[in-house]
């Protein structure tokens, strides 16, 4: 494993982070879930990261996460890196959902409370509220870590204007922002056009999250769409229309890069990702130990050529 530190702060992560999102709730099998997280530690990941309304349903991914760790990995909490954020909606009424102090300082009253923790190490805000004053939702994460409940505090889905008016109220109230985690993947470009320059110009770690763009870079879709896919289901955020002929095209050229490089199309979509020295680290997911120990080998191979990069460049680009 490979550790980096995250921006000029003194803490570092394990170059591959494991998200808990979809994947350890009370639909799932607890004994499979306590799998992938030993798989997980074993072979050095250390940066857990969930959410309040991970599941499903709810709450119920730090439940699980919480119950795991005291049966199974008690004495070693020093050694782990746990995040967990506040600002979709969480409970009914007006103070469950976006960004006010009130819904932050109680969604991770309640987070403790499931995880059966005294404080996390990095609280984030999940979105931008786009009614709540910046001041007051930086304010209570700086109450957070001033409490004792939060290590370190960052931001998640900031456009690089509002990350970096809340990177500078949060340097202000003197509890910087370690951490920024946004959506990127090779089909997911926007952090490019000034979040990664503004995170590295201020000292602010980045962990991109849904790397795989929802598992489309990945060799399951090469093909076509198998019956058993999230592409083939009404609901979630990958939907069948995604998978245009165009597409499938791409998938299948940019595989072929990947076969060169002794790299299936997953591992080189992550080490695409971890090419670039401003990524602290790259959150993957798991329904099963053996996709973790898949997505692991891709830190067998983080270097891309010159060549290789514009020919995946050409790829995206064609339409």
């Amino acid at each position: 494993m490979q550790y980096r530190r995250c921006g000029k702060s003194g803490l570092k992560l394990s170059a591959i982070s494991l998200g808990l999102w979809h994947n350890f709730g009370h639909v799932d099998q607890l004994d499979n879930c306590n799998k992938i997280l030993k798989l997980a530690f074993d072979h050095g990941i250390t940066h857990f990261d969930l959410a309040n309304n991970y599941g499903p349903p709810p709450g119920s991914a730090e439940e699980n996460f919480g119950r795991l760790l005291k049966k199974d990995f008690h004495g070693y909490r020093d050694e782990m890196i746990i995040s967990t954020k506040a600002g979709y909606t969480m409970w009914d009424g007006p103070y469950g959902d976006w960004g006010s102090k009130k819904y932050l300082v109680s969604s991770l009253d309640q987070s403790l409370k499931r995880l059966d923790l005294d404080y996390v190490d990095i609280f984030y805000h999940h979105r931008p509220d786009p009614e709540t004053p910046l001041e007051e939702t930086m304010a209570a994460l700086d109450l957070i870590v001033r409490q004792g409940k939060a290590l370190y505090v960052g931001i998640s889905n900031y456009q690089p204007a509002e990350a970096a008016e809340a990177i500078k109220i949060l340097k202000q109230f003197g509890t910087p922002c370690v951490i920024h985690q946004p959506k990127y993947s090779m089909y997911e470009r926007w952090i490019e056009d000034g979040l990664l320059d503004l995170l590295e110009q201020e000292g602010v770690g980045c962990i991109p999250f849904s790397p795989l763009a929802q598992g489309l870079l990945t060799d399951k879709y090469l093909m076509g769409i198998p019956e058993d896919s999230r592409a083939a289901k009404s609901h979630g955020f990958l939907q069948r229309d995604q998978i245009t002929t165009e597409r499938l095209t791409q998938l299948n050229a940019l595989n072929g890069i990947a076969k060169r490089r002794d790299q299936k199309l997953a591992q080189m979509a992550l080490s695409w990702i971890l090419r670039d020295e401003r990524i602290t680290s790259v959150l993957v997911g798991a329904s099963r130990p053996e996709q973790l120990a898949d997505s692991l080998k891709c830190l067998d191979n983080t270097k891309f050529s010159s060549e290789e990069l514009v020919e995946i460049e050409g790829i995206l680009s064609a339409t």
